[in-house]
């Protein structure tokens, strides 16, 4: 574990945010069970002659404060963040999963003011700042994955610190290809959908921000999402989880949204403003040692054969003009023991049954027979 963590530390030291000399590095934390991890963090930080800071934000204490939440309080928070990004140059934020239904007795009206009133700072945050952000191995995620705590933690490790450099020369033809790409299919099961990609570009994740990470993607054009599409996935989202959710677009706008549980609560979250209703992602994942859905997106989005198709805010890195409070990444799994798939490029097959088929594409396979 040890040898592992302080791997993890160089690498997000000085692979993914490449702290330089005087540059001000907040590490944000969830739980003091991390907290071996970010002492290696600091001493990396110290050895590249940056300035660590850390910040504990307790789960349980958070959720409290949030189902209080008021306007003079939602003021109070989108100045402490202003700040934050005004002061530091990265952010490393380590989550730990406590419940995943913490969040369900939030306000959703008091949610949907926060978020908007953060929108700007978080936009700095992401566009024009350094970051990271990962989960740090915990009891829950290790019951979720169905294996034994020590099981998940050193799986957990082996998942963050695959060789990102390596995938980042196998994705090059795969990002040339997509970004060359006009119209885009997918088929499935309760699956038919095509939008169009065309100029909007793409953008490999190959350990830089995400971690885990393995995945490309791209935005479709915003209003050129046609069909259906029905996620295998658990889709989690403010303390509720939705199963086999099913979304229907006509000139990309969700028309239908329909899930095993509550339909409403599920069109309540795409209510939240106009944005919510349009799509600002889409993604192709391939993180060989990532093979099973556990309920948590960090992981669960770069599944080997899988894609997302998100619902809400755009990056700025690749923007179709969509805005929105919410970005939720929904994933669908193709292999054939989730039911199959296909993906087409300008009605050309390029993955099928979550394997690529061309032969410039297949080392993204990574040798998976199955």
């Amino acid at each position: 574990m040890s040898e592992k963590l302080k791997e993890l530390a160089r690498q997000i030291v000085g692979y993914s945010i490449k702290v330089e000399k005087g540059e001000k590095v907040l590490i944000m934390t969830q739980s003091l069970e991390a907290r071996e991890l970010i002492s290696y963090l600091i001493e990396e930080i110290y050895n590249r002659n940056g300035v660590p800071s850390v910040k504990v934000n307790d789960p349980y204490l958070g959720s409290q404060l949030a189902e209080g939440n008021t306007d003079e309080r939602i003021e109070l928070l989108k100045t402490i963040q202003e700040q934050e990004v005004a002061l530091y140059d990265s952010f490393i934020n380590i989550r730990y999963a406590t419940n995943d239904y913490e969040d369900k007795n939030i306000n959703p009206e008091m949610n949907r003011k926060l978020k908007k009133a953060l929108l700007k700072s978080s936009d700095i945050r992401v566009n024009q700042r350094k970051w990271v952000l990962l989960n740090y191995p915990s009891d829950l995620d290790s019951h979720k994955a169905g294996m034994t705590t020590r099981e998940f933690q050193m799986f957990a490790l082996d998942v963050m610190t695959v060789n990102y450099k390596e995938m980042g020369e196998k994705i090059k033809p795969l990002k040339e290809l997509m970004d060359q790409t006009d119209r885009v299919r997918i088929t499935g099961k309760d699956t038919d959908l095509t939008f169009s990609i065309k100029k909007m570009g793409s953008i490999p994740c190959v350990g830089e921000m995400n971690i885990p990470d393995g995945e490309l993607y791209s935005a479709p054009v915003k209003d050129s999402v046609n069909g259906k599409i029905t996620y295998n996935t658990p889709s989690p989202y403010n303390g509720n989880i939705f199963h086999h959710v099913s979304l229907e677009f006509k000139d990309g706008k969700i028309i239908k949204a329909t899930c095993d549980e509550d339909d409403q609560k599920l069109n309540e979250i795409f209510d939240t403003d106009e944005g919510a209703r349009y799509v600002g992602e889409f993604s192709l994942g391939f993180n060989p040692k990532i093979l099973e859905p556990m309920g948590d997106i960090l992981y669960d989005e770069k599944i080997l054969g899988s894609l997302h198709f998100t619902p809400g805010q755009a990056y700025k890195d690749c923007y179709n003009g969509n805005d929105s409070g919410i970005h939720w990444d929904m994933v669908l799994i193709q292999r054939p023991e989730y039911g199959g798939g296909e993906v087409y490029f300008d009605d050309v097959l390029i993955r099928k049954d979550g394997m690529f088929v061309l032969e410039e594409l297949k080392p993204l396979n990574f040798g998976y027979k199955g």
